[in-house]
């Protein structure tokens, strides 16, 4: 599948049953609730799916389930987070080999890689693999940034095409579209940030409530597209509370509970992770109980016009 770095692309969670093993039909409900409201793309494993707690059989699996649920529609991106380059060759080549259409892939884990070091991580995975690759630059969690030089070495590789672009530093979306271009594609992994990252340039979203709202979140990627901006201002604002809750330490069980409340998922984590409790989960529910209260009604966003 010829990969399009652009729409919303969920970074969806990873449902499991009480007795700790993968809950393939929750897990299935919700993808098909993701492509039912138009969703561009899936992202399997990153750290809303809890992929540190995954074992490498797991992972497969969730690829390969998700492969044949998409069955073509959107492309299936797989994270690689990993501590070795030996280690991150391997997720790839079973990425390629289990129907994967691309990777988003983190700098080396745990430990805290130099400019050199991490640049030559991502140069040697991407001589490697075939697949398209995304990377995910996200020095707030994981401590390493990647800069415009990093990405000068970067682009070298022609398999190397997108940013997920977390810095939390909005003017980053138009520099790297300043020396870029389109050669590098941006994709804003930031709830709060992502509608004023689209306006700016960037080409999508890789979103985390919208594992609980799809088409909420689809609508706002599609208005603002169409240049119906005020529309998507709306329902962003809306949006905002609910969103917060991605940018919080504990952002899994947070979303899991909003899938809860829409029915599309379990407030089911894997150890060390616990469920929420007392005051810190009311305070969720009711967050997740307004926005449900005064949920906006949707235009038919997938049938707008695009803006020239």
């Amino acid at each position: 599948m010829e990969f399009n770095w652009q729409g919303i692309m969920p970074a969806v969670t990873t449902k499991f049953n009480g007795d700790d093993t993968l809950d393939i039909d929750m897990f299935a409900h919700n993808i098909r609730a993701q492509l039912k409201a138009g969703v561009h793309g899936i992202v399997l494993g990153g750290t809303l799916g809890e992929a540190s707690t995954l074992s490498n059989d797991e992972k497969r699996t969730l690829t390969r389930e998700t492969v044949n649920i998409v069955d073509g529609r959107v492309p299936v991106l797989i994270n690689i987070a990993e501590q070795t380059t030996k280690g991150a060759i391997d997720a790839a080549l079973k990425a390629e080999d289990d129907g994967a259409s691309g990777l988003m892939m983190l700098p080396p884990m745990r430990y805290k890689a130099g400019d050199r070091e991490t640049v030559v991580y991502f140069q040697t995975v991407a001589q490697a693999t075939s697949l398209p690759i995304m990377v995910y630059n996200n020095p707030v969690d994981y401590k390493i940034e990647v800069t415009m030089d990093m990405f000068d070495d970067l682009l070298e590789y022609d398999n190397i095409e997108a940013v997920k672009e977390s810095t939390r530093d909005i003017t980053n979306v138009t520099r790297l579209r300043n020396r870029f271009g389109e050669r590098l594609k941006i994709m804003t992994g930031v709830d709060t940030l992502a509608l004023e990252s689209l306006i700016m340039g960037a080409d999508g979203w890789i979103a985390g409530l919208v594992c609980a709202f799809p088409e909420e979140t689809v609508a706002i990627y599609e208005l603002q597209r169409a240049g119906r901006i005020q529309e998507a201002i709306d329902i962003y604002r809306w949006f905002m509370p609910l969103l917060e809750l991605d940018i919080h330490p504990k952002l899994v069980q947070n979303i899991k509970l909003a899938e809860v409340a829409t029915g599309i998922g379990t407030e089911l984590v894997r150890p060390p992770r616990l469920p929420l409790m007392g005051d810190e989960r009311r305070r969720v529910l009711e967050v997740i109980k307004s926005g449900l209260e005064s949920r906006p009604i949707l235009p038919d966003y997938k049938s707008l016009a695009i803006e020239s």
